[in-house]
């Protein structure tokens, strides 16, 4: 890899970190910022990053970042979080993520005809994923009401994991017949017996934990450290089962989280200490920092290369993604929810796409596809103009929504969307 790359991108780390707060407020997010300068030092500008010298740290980078965000945001939800007041999660993962999927399948069907059936599932798959780190300004918005925050970030740490077995299953419907696993087997392995890996890891890592916290034996730093190894452990042995060590870093964050948090009060633990959120405090701090790295890799070695082949169906069916197939399937999922046609709008528009459908796009490109590189363009081309539209619109859209919000309050004082404000809201992001 080249030197000046490894410079560059630690200065941007270094710049961003100066000003970070600062932009946290402007319509430069942080995921856009690293991803513009990615472009300028890839193949369209500097030329010093480029994914036919360096393949291996493209694909390193990216999946360990999915791997310890997926455990990270696994670990974090409880399940009063998607039942309490008929919360918009079950609402959202349960209708909205399958017909966006099944939608996006569609509508990919005219606009993308170099595309197989199983091919063109996979997009509609791969882009239905939301991220919570691009959303993230959407999300901690204060003028935002807590039905809205809290749902769009319960949404985005769980949708990733669901998309997951769909994925996987689709991955290999569209391979089968070139020498590989077909779905039967893919199901008993990356599913099954990953999944059953990953519970076991993150049960038997959190009664570790349990153990050594209630005879004070673990320093607060190897806490970390032992948090940390979890994922790690579950994605290296489901890859070596030929599983998928996605699958397993997610079920492990679920087991963990769960275990974890039912610790009796009669083994002399704090309750801060049996808490996954602080547990997971260093995977989640680190997990973000590789994943804002990978933006800027991103910039530099795949959305640069998309940018040179780039066509009119591919920029259609990008914004027909960021819009129509995100906005009806959030329409039809609340249905019946009692909220106004602002909020639906509001968590439609906010469906942003990032990390997740970068890394099952780099895994399908590796599968050689028949139409695996126009795939992976239409990824690229439709997480970039996620990365600006999201990102540039958060601040203006959530004060404008924040302020309907205020307003329409101070006449109908049971509004729907304010049916949280005197909970905890749930932590994730």
């Amino acid at each position: 890899m080249n030197g000046w790359a490894v410079v560059f991108a630690g200065s941007a780390v270094v710049g961003y970190g100066v000003f970070s707060r600062r932009l946290s407020t402007t319509v430069f997010s942080g995921p856009m910022v690293f991803m513009l300068l990615g472009l300028a030092i890839g193949p369209l500008g500097l030329d010093l990053l480029d994914q036919a010298k360096d393949p291996e740290v493209t694909r390193t980078l990216l999946e360990s970042a999915l791997v310890l965000l997926l455990f990270a945001d696994a670990a974090g939800i409880r399940a009063r979080d998607l039942r309490r007041e008929e919360f918009l999660p079950l609402r959202l993962l349960a209708v909205g993520l399958p017909v966006t999927m099944a939608l996006g399948w569609l509508v990919a069907w005219p606009l993308l005809p170099g595309l197989g059936v199983w091919e063109l599932a996979l997009v509609g798959i791969i882009l239905a994923p939301t991220d919570a780190a691009l959303g993230q300004q959407a999300f901690s918005n204060k003028r935002v009401p807590p039905l809205t925050r809290d749902g769009l970030a319960v949404e985005s740490g769980l949708n990733d994991g669901l998309a997951l077995p769909f994925f996987v299953l689709a991955l290999a419907a569209a391979d089968e017949g070139h020498g590989r696993p077909g779905v039967a087997e893919t199901f008993l392995r990356a599913l099954l017996l990953s999944g059953a890996i990953g519970v076991a890891a993150g049960w038997i890592g959190a009664s570790l934990l349990r153990w050594s916290l209630s005879r004070g034996w673990s320093s607060s730093d190897w806490r970390q450290f032992l948090v940390l190894a979890v994922p790690v452990i579950a994605y290296v042995l489901c890859s070596m089962g030929e599983g998928s060590g996605f699958i397993g870093a997610w079920a492990a964050g679920l087991a963990f989280g769960i275990h974890l948090r039912r610790t009796p009060a009669d083994l002399g633990i704090r309750s801060q200490d049996s808490d996954p959120a602080q547990s997971t405090m260093f995977t989640e701090r680190l997990g973000l920092l590789l994943a804002s790295v990978s933006f800027l890799v991103f910039g530099a070695v795949i959305l640069g290369p998309a940018l040179q082949h780039l066509t009119w169906r591919i920029v259609v069916y990008a914004l027909l993604s960021l819009t129509l197939i995100r906005i009806l399937p959030v329409a039809l999922a609340l249905a019946g929810a009692g909220l106004r046609p602002a909020s639906v709008a509001y968590i439609g528009w906010f469906g942003p796409r990032g990390l997740a459908s970068l890394v099952f796009g780099l895994l399908a490109l590796e599968e050689d596809l028949p139409g695996g590189t126009l795939l992976s363009e239409v990824i690229a081309v439709t997480v970039g103009l996620s990365v600006i539209l999201h990102g540039a619109s958060a601040p203006f859209l959530g004060n404008r929504y924040g302020a309907w919000f205020t307003r329409t309050l101070r006449v109908t004082p049971d509004l729907r969307e304010n049916a949280l404000a005197h909970h905890d809201a749930p932590r994730l992001w």
